[in-house]
């Protein structure tokens, strides 16, 4: 059965943060993700010619997110920050009042879930960690300003710093070092914006000496749909992971569509540092080749002041992949 964010006047707080979690239908279990916004034609695997030459990437940031969390074969959550090709690790996703992800089976009480907070010896090899809110499951919504409360405060008791009695701890005494909403779906009604000035409101220090990171992940096509832009609006997201990589975005699927997407993205949210979200499988269709990325992408979005980095979908393709998480960490 699924389950949403909210509860009915008859469900006990037991009950809430135990509630059984939706089935999500994000590309998992080794399938495929969703046909990428990229143009169908021509193909893009491949082309080592796809621009004659490359521009310099003077926006160049090094930073790489990666979605962990939906295939058993992708290995641990330590594995992947460890790899030293991503800054950050974001779980995926808490649909329900549980996050799916593989999490440890009992509560551990030292910071278990990247590196330890980062020294002036050791920031450079800092990997944070995040929870991804939503998915591409249906179960999930958040219809009023009490059911927004209601899921920042199991998110702040579970993850962060906060605690109530009945609440589990899934990383003990460690806390989370950011929130990603990913809102594939959606009403107009939906409050994810009082769930971001919450999250905001306590900024938090999500862990000791160190702010939270409140991102989000969005459909290339522009504008955002109501529940997401409601959220934006606020003007309070660090950042926001644009996917380019989904056939069902219809509006981006057309040659050249992801760059007219990504400067109406880059030029509505100023403040907002802003990531190329790229697939690792190179099974799909619309896979870019490395080769591609460094002379046809980085080139386009490193001209905005507003360019972030590269989210990739996701760990499990990227481990399968062997390097391309490696060789695109080089060009972000």
């Amino acid at each position: 059965m699924s389950t949403s964010f909210t509860q009915n006047n008859q469900t006990n707080k037991t009950e809430l943060y135990t509630a059984k979690l939706a089935r999500n239908h994000a590309p998992n279990n080794g399938s495929r993700p969703p046909e990428a916004c990229l143009p169908p034609s021509p193909p893009l695997r491949g082309r080592s010619s796809f621009l004659a030459a490359p521009a310099t990437a003077a926006g160049k940031t090094g930073q790489v997110t990666v979605f962990w969390g939906r295939n058993k074969d992708e290995g641990s959550l330590r594995e992947a920050c460890d790899s030293g090709r991503y800054t950050m690790v974001t779980m995926s996703f808490l649909d329900g009042l549980r996050p799916r992800q593989k999490l440890p089976p009992r509560p551990l009480r030292t910071r278990p879930l990247c590196q330890s907070a980062p020294t002036s010896s050791t920031a450079s090899s800092w990997r944070a960690s995040s929870l991804s809110i939503g998915g591409y499951g249906t179960g999930y919504s958040l219809p009023s300003n009490r059911s927004a409360l209601d899921l920042f405060d199991h998110l702040w008791n579970s993850y962060f710093g906060g605690s109530k009695p009945g609440v589990p701890r899934p990383f003990g005494d460690a806390w989370l070092d950011g929130v990603d909403l990913f809102l594939e779906h959606g009403t107009p009604v939906d409050r994810y914006d009082v769930l971001a000035l919450e999250l905001a409101k306590h900024n938090i220090r999500g862990g000791p000496g160190k702010p939270l990171h409140l991102t989000a992940t969005v459909r290339c096509a522009y504008p955002p749909a109501v529940h997401v832009g409601r959220a934006l609006a606020t003007g309070i997201f660090e950042r926001v992971h644009v996917r380019i990589y989904e056939g069902h975005d219809k509006a981006c699927n057309v040659y050249g569509a992801w760059q007219d997407a990504w400067d109406k993205w880059t030029a509505a949210y100023p403040a907002t540092k802003f990531y190329i979200g790229l697939t690792a499988d190179q099974k799909s269709y619309q896979w870019i080749h490395p080769k591609n990325v460094y002379y046809g992408v980085a080139p386009v979005v490193q001209k905005k002041d507003n360019y972030g980095g590269i989210m990739l979908w996701d760990r499990y393709f990227d481990k399968k992949s062997d390097d391309y998480g490696s060789l695109i960490k080089n060009y972000a």
